[in-house]
């Protein structure tokens, strides 16, 4: 199944990976690859993670403290969010 970014979630990732690779460049692409796993997980297995809200779904991702959250659409995957857990809960829900 194909995916899209919503364009606030591709601009938080796009941010995250320039605040680590402020830290270390091994550090951003460790994060980089972190990512397209969890993105690589949801296209196999788009149904098998946690409702959150509605019919949006969390992926959390290894090693870094991020989730993705996303729509099952009937053609493809829209991700919604790219979020740090800490960041304030909710804020993602007016995109569609």
């Amino acid at each position: 199944m194909k995916y899209v970014f919503h364009p606030e979630a591709l601009a938080e990732y796009a941010d995250a990976v320039q605040h680590y690779k402020k830290q270390r460049t091994e550090l951003a692409q460790a994060f980089i690859n972190s990512i397209e796993d969890a993105v690589y997980q949801i296209k196999e297995y788009p149904t098998r993670y946690l409702v959150i809200n509605e019919d949006m779904r969390r992926c959390m991702t290894r090693k870094f403290p991020y989730m993705i959250l996303y729509t099952v659409e009937q053609d493809y995957i829209l991700i919604l969010a790219v979020t740090h857990c800490s960041r304030e809960p909710g804020y993602w829900k007016s995109r569609k």
